[in-house]
């Protein structure tokens, strides 16, 4: 897998700001779009949606969801709708959201069959202070799933839902691969993820592109394990 290419800015704000850049980037080019949840990539997506109004030639996926209802205060969906799609001049061209309400099963399914063959351009990702990735867990049966597209699987950490998550294999496919991390609580995980050797107990260390390009964009908290 191809090495990362580290971006370290000052502080959150600066991160938003480089990953909404990338956003409107591949919102000029149409490519397609896979969302993640947290506070960063919240503020990135109400910058991306005032740099690039107009989606109309971008299909957008999810990474990860809880199994929540879409209009839930912990759905990814509905986050990324409050700050991205409702603010948007022209809608996607297609919004592939993951049906969390279903139940982890018979979501994973459906969003499944709804990928197919579909292939991912750009892939925004976090990480979480257990080096978890999207809804991959340290620990949990979903790291080791190489046979599907999308899995479901039991929660990590709070909230105590059951969550729907790209597989490994489908991550590691996409054209690009962009981590968005801010915060001190995270420098732990950074450095596990990008100093140590790969490790499924930091299943963030085992996601990059494989014929594209890896990405991470960090403040300087973030990256204080790193740069020492």
């Amino acid at each position: 897998m191809s090495d990362v290419e580290l971006i370290v800015l000052a502080d959150p704000a600066a991160v938003a700001e480089a990953v909404a850049q990338r956003m409107a980037d591949a919102v000029a080019a149409g490519r397609s779009i896979v969302l993640t949840g947290g506070k960063t990539p919240e503020q990135a997506y109400e910058r991306a949606a005032a740099l690039a109004p107009d989606w109309s030639g971008v299909e957008v996926w999810w990474g990860d969801e809880r199994c929540v209802p879409p209009d839930d205060e912990n759905s990814n969906f509905g986050m990324a709708k409050r700050a991205l799609l409702d603010r948007l001049e022209q809608p996607p061209l297609a919004v592939h959201r993951i049906e969390g309400e279903l139940g982890k099963d018979a979501a994973a399914d459906a969003y499944e069959q709804e990928l197919g063959s579909t292939a991912l351009d750009l892939v925004l990702l976090g990480i979480g202070p257990d080096g978890h990735i999207a809804s991959l867990f340290p620990g949990k049966p979903a790291v080791e799933v190489t046979d599907r597209r999308a899995v479901g699987t039991e929660p990590g950490l709070e909230p105590w839902v059951d969550r729907v998550t790209l597989a490994l294999p489908t991550l590691r496919a996409a054209g690009e691969i962009l981590f968005v991390i801010s915060g001190e609580a995270k420098a732990d995980a950074v450095r596990r993820a990008f100093a140590w050797e790969p490790s499924p107990e930091t299943p963030a260390s085992l996601v990059r592109a494989e014929s594209g390009r890896t990405t991470a964009i960090l403040d300087r908290a973030a990256a204080a394990a790193i740069e020492a």
